[in-house]
């Protein structure tokens, strides 16, 4: 059934061009853009400085570094980590595309840039921030993120409040990088992984969501399981140290289920497909193959103009994310119509319904993305809640950030106080920027 399906799609295929370097180049920049801490003197985001300095730790940790979330400027680990595991799996997979467009030691720095803040999160073996800012005193500001005034509480998980869900992500996208960095910075990449393996083990042997554990994240953030991060971060160590045991835990914890949608929550279409490649076994392909299938017309809904679209609050993400997985298929030959989902579903973000999705990239892009720094006029100007209720575009380009998208029936109001709609994120960029990645290999 799905290579009939998926020839349906080809069939209505744009067949418009897109510069995917561009693209990567673009969205590279927007995660640049969300930067926390010191920045470098290379720094070319001309609107941002140094932001959050006395970020600390309750025991003085310096907790410097790392990626803003959103529009906002709180910092969850849980996100950010499984933002920096696609990131770096888009990487492993597709370092051609990124070396074709001369991105690839930029991509390599924006992975350091979260590696080094969990590095720096993970205070003892057993212990891991995983938060910092407090998301309503964040929420009750708007402005940039190097003027901010507000406490900015940090909070962890320890073995007596355990949380297997972040842990694990966090641990799946250090092993990630470290064979992103293997060659580049073997010593490096030792450090990645021994930080993998042992928050790895703290994950496995303490166990609970943390949300159930710590109360703060929860509003933002919640989480609804953890198997399916040991299941994600066992097979990625498996796949940086060829360490039997680690297969035989990932397997042990792992779902045949067909997933919602591949998300910050739920890795399973990630594992499934990450297990399939390590292990060539059928059963893990049937499971990719299902994955894929559910999201095939008749199965989820479509928009008019062929957007898949899974649900309200920032559609184009979980949609980038399957073409994420899409390439992936295509890529290892699952089945070769898996292309055409790809190209379809992100040129449909790049412009292919008449307008891009994408800050600063293509057609019609979003002018008034809800995002604080961005929407801040040139320094020493100030900037507050007047800009955010200002109709007028945002002073700044924040270039590459893929908004929340459409509804169901295409509609899409590029509004500033949209936040269903129109907000950013670095887990939106994260599978979007792989997809793309892949469909620059995928034509080269």
């Amino acid at each position: 059934m799905l290579p009939l399906i998926l020839i349906t799609i080809c069939l209505i295929s744009t067949g418009q061009a897109y510069d995917y370097c561009d693209v990567i180049h673009k969205s590279i920049l927007f995660f640049e853009a969300q930067r926390s801490g010191e920045l470098p003197n290379d720094n070319r985001i001309d609107y941002r400085g140094d932001s959050a300095l006395d970020d600390k730790g309750n025991n003085n940790e310096d907790l410097t570094g790392g990626w803003y979330d959103a529009g906002d400027h709180v910092k969850f680990g849980l996100p950010m980590a499984a933002s920096a595991t696609l990131l770096a799996w888009g990487i492993i997979e597709f370092e051609a595309a990124y070396k074709a467009c001369g991105e690839y030691n930029n991509a390599l720095d924006e992975i350091r840039w979260a590696t080094d803040y969990f590095i720096k999160c993970h205070v003892s073996d057993n212990e891991l921030y995983v938060q910092v800012g407090d998301g309503n005193a964040d929420h009750a500001y708007w402005g940039r993120p190097e003027e901010m005034t507000m406490d900015r509480p940090a909070v962890k998980i320890t073995t007596s409040k355990p949380g297997s869900d972040v842990a694990g992500e966090t641990s799946a996208a250090l092993a990630a990088a470290s064979i992103v960095f293997k060659n580049a910075d073997s010593s490096y990449s030792n450090e990645l992984l021994d930080h993998a393996k042992t928050l790895f083990d703290f994950a496995y042997n303490y166990r609970a969501k943390y949300t159930d554990s710590l109360s703060e994240p929860g509003n933002f953030y919640r989480s609804y399981g953890y198997e399916d991060e040991l299941t994600w971060a066992a097979a990625w160590l498996y796949k940086a140290t060829g360490t039997q045991s680690y297969l035989n835990k990932a397997t042990s914890s792992y779902s045949s289920g067909t997933p919602w949608a591949l998300s910050w929550d739920d890795k399973n279409a990630g594992a499934q497909m990450l297990l399939y490649q390590l292990t060539g076994s059928n059963d893990y392909k049937d499971a990719v193959i299902r994955f894929l299938e559910s999201w095939m017309p008749g199965r989820i809904t479509y928009t008019p103009n062929g957007l898949a679209w899974r649900d309200t609050w920032g559609p184009l993400r979980y949609s980038a994310n399957t073409a994420f997985i899409a390439a992936l298929a295509c890529h290892y030959n699952i089945n070769s119509e898996s292309c055409s989902f790809v190209e379809q579903q992100i040129h449909y973000m790049l412009g292919s319904s008449g307008r891009s999705f994408v800050v600063g990239f293509g057609e019609n892009p979003p002018q008034r993305p809800h995002h604080r720094s961005s929407s801040c006029p040139d320094q020493p100007q100030s900037c507050s809640w007047n800009e955010y209720n200002s109709g007028s575009a945002n002073p700044q380009t924040l270039e590459g950030a893929l908004v929340g998208g459409p509804d169901q029936n295409d509609n899409y109001t590029d509004e500033r106080s949209d936040y269903i709609s129109n907000e950013v994120a670095c887990d939106y960029n994260a599978g979007f920027q792989s997809a793309v990645a892949g469909l620059k290999q995928l034509n080269m």
